[in-house]
């Protein structure tokens, strides 16, 4: 019996490398509040995998702001991707995770916190992006350090925005290699 033409596999796998857990400052070391809007465009470390991004407030409590920093690089299709990530709660040390999957990062912008003890760093989260645009949760199996996770990910879709499509284990990162195995669903 021979194979139907035209039937060919539609199931992929993706290696995304051997991420290892993120710190708070691997993007950018912390940049010290000096009560201005600041803009900076040198000093960042690109993520190893294209991944999403935290920020994290820290320094003196009583100075730091209720502020929206801002990240602006590129998404895996070199792309130019921007990201207002989530509010830091005031007077308290915060750590925020984006949703947008970056590639590189060319610039941040720090608000003025509320006093100039505080500082922002930026570093990288444990959702990885996928590289593929997807139209729905079409991940069958995760594979870390080659073997089969038996919980399924939380996968993020989104058919026209590549940085809107990601992956978040359940395993905790740590260097161990990534496979990733999905189905490339028929075309409505």
């Amino acid at each position: 019996m021979g194979k139907i033409a035209g039937s060919e596999s539609r199931v992929f796998d993706l290696d995304l490398g051997s991420p290892a857990l993120g710190g708070v400052a691997d993007v950018l070391a912390a940049v010290t509040d000096d009560g201005t809007e600041q803009t900076i465009t040198t000093g960042f470390t690109d993520p190893p995998t294209p991944r999403v991004l935290t920020a994290t407030s820290a320094g003196t409590a009583g100075d730091i702001g209720a502020i929206q920093v801002t990240v602006n690089g590129t998404d895996e299709f070199d792309e130019v991707l921007q990201e207002v990530m989530p509010v830091f709660t005031v007077d308290t040390a915060t750590t925020v995770t984006g949703s947008k999957v970056f590639k590189t990062i060319t610039s941040v912008v720090i608000p003025a916190h509320d006093g100039t003890g505080a500082t922002t760093s930026f570093g990288l989260g444990d959702t990885l992006g996928l590289g593929v645009l997807l139209t729905r949760n079409s991940v069958l199996a995760t594979f870390f350090n080659g073997v089969l996770e038996s919980t399924l990910p939380t996968v993020n879709f989104n058919s026209t925005d590549i940085e809107s499509n990601s992956i978040l284990l359940n395993s905790a990162l740590d260097g161990s290699a990534v496979l990733v195995d999905y189905y490339e669903p028929s075309p409505v």
